[in-house]
C-alpha cells in the first residue's frame, strides 16, 4: 500500500485526518511500548540492532550490509537475524542463497545472505540461540527495534533524510510505529540516508528533536561497468520508496521511458514480468531493477533485467564506530 498523503503533512499543521486518528495512534503506541519493554533474550554476544522508527522502506537493508562489511574487515564472525518478512518459512532456518527463494525466506534476507551468514526466524530470539552456536562473533538483527524478544547491546535508527518523521505522529495518524522521543529513548544513534540537500532539510526540520548522535550517509551506485548514458530503460522497483531508485538511475544519465512503481515486496509474477518485458520491446528499452527486486525475479527473467546496486557511503563513521569500540569489536 502506498502511505497517505497526510502522513507527510508538516508537524505544525496536522490535517483534519492526522487529527481524527490521532487517538488511534495513542493505541498503537501503547502497544508498541509494551512489546519494546519486555526483557527478552541475553545473547552471549553483542547484538546490533538496525532499526527504524517510521513504518516501511528507510534504507535498512543497505545499513545492514555496510555494517557488516565494516566488521567482516575486522576480522569478525557477522551473522544477521531478520524475521523474513514476505517468506514463508517460519525458521530458525540459515539462508541458503543458492537453494532459498523469496518466497520462503523474504527477499532481504536472500539479499543480505549473499554478504554474511543470515538466519530467518519468526521468533528472533531462537534465530540468535542458533547464530550463536554457529559462531557468530556479533549479531545484527535487521529491523525489530520495537520487539523485546532479544535484549539489544546497540541500536541504530534509520531515516530517510528527505522524508524525516513525516508528520511525527503514529500510525494510523501518521508513519511512525512509535513516538519519536520514546524510540530515541532506546537508540544509541540515527542514520539519516540521502544527499545534501536532503541532509539540509532533515538538520532544519528534525535537528532539535534527535537527541542522539547522528551519522550522515547516502546511497551510491556501484560501478558495474554498464553505461547508463542516454540508455533507454524501463524502470521497475518493489521497494519502500521507489521514485529514489528511478531518481539514481535519471542521475546516472538514463532515459527513463516507462517507470513503474510496484508495491513494497510484490511479487513478480510471470504475468507481471511478461506485460513490462512487451513494454519494453515496444519502448526499446532495457528493463532495469533493484538488487532487492532481483532476488524475486522469475527464472527466465534473470538474464533479460539488468540491475542496479547501491551502496550505503559516509564520510564520518566514527560515531558507528566508537559505540563498537564500546561493545569490544574494534
Amino acid at each position: 500500500m502506498r502511505e497517505p498523503k497526510f502522513w507527510s503533512n508538516p508537524a505544525q499543521h496536522p490535517g483534519l485526518m492526522t487529527r481524527i486518528l490521532t487517538p488511534l495512534g495513542a493505541i498503537y503506541a501503547s502497544q508498541t511500548a509494551r512489546r519494546a519493554a519486555k526483557t527478552g533474550y541475553k545473547s552471549s554476544v553483542p547484538v546490533i540492532c538496525v532499526g527504524n522508527i517510521n513504518a516501511g522502506g528507510t534504507g535498512k537493508t543497505p545499513t545492514v550490509i555496510a555494517l557488516a562489511q565494516r566488521l567482516i574487515e575486522r576480522g569478525k564472525s557477522v551473522h544477521v537475524v531478520s524475521r523474513g518478512y514476505g517468506g514463508s518459512l517460519h525458521g530458525p532456518v540459515r539462508v541458503n542463497e543458492r537453494s532459498h527463494n523469496a518466497d520462503q525466506v523474504g527477499d532481504e534476507p536472500l539479499l543480505i545472505a549473499a554478504f554474511t551468514p543470515t538466519w530467518v526466524a519468526k521468533d528472533r530470539a531462537d534465530g540468535v540461540r542458533l547464530a550463536e552456536k554457529d559462531g557468530a562473533d556479533v549479531i545484527l538483527l535487521d529491523d525489530g527495534m520495537q520487539n523485546g524478544s532479544v535484549q539489544k547491546d546497540a541500536t541504530f535508527v534509520v531515516v530517510d533524510a528527505h522524508r524525516g518523521f513525516g508528520n511525527g505522529r503514529v500510525i494510523p495518524a501518521g508513519p511512525l510505529r512509535e513516538p519519536i522521543e520514546r524510540g530515541l529513548m532506546r537508540a544509541d544513534a540515527v542514520v539519516s540516508i540521502g544527499d545534501a540537500a536532503a541532509q539540509d532539510r532533515f538538520s532544519g526540520l528534525w535537528a532539535d528533536t534527535v537527541t542522539v548522535p547522528r551519522v550522515r550517509a547516502n546511497l551510491a551506485p556501484l560501478q558495474t561497468g554498464f553505461d547508463w548514458a542516454d540508455q533507454p530503460v524501463l524502470a521497475f522497483a518493489g521497494i519502500g520508496h521507489p521514485e529514489k531508485f528511478f531518481a539514481t538511475l535519471r542521475g546516472l544519465g538514463a532515459h527513463l521511458r516507462r517507470a513503474e512503481a510496484l508495491n513494497d515486496h510484490q511479487p513478480l509474477s510471470m504475468q507481471l514480468m511478461t506485460r513490462l518485458e512487451i513494454e519494453a520491446l515496444a519502448l526499446g528499452a532495457q528493463m532495469v531493477t533493484t538488487e532487492k527486486d532481483a532476488v524475486r525475479l522469475p527464472r527466465a527473467f534473470r538474464q533479460k533485467v539488468v540491475t542496479l546496486p547501491v551502496r550505503l557511503m559516509s564520510e564520518d563513521w566514527s560515531v558507528i564506530d566508537a559505540k563498537l569500540a564500546q561493545l569490544g569489536l574494534d
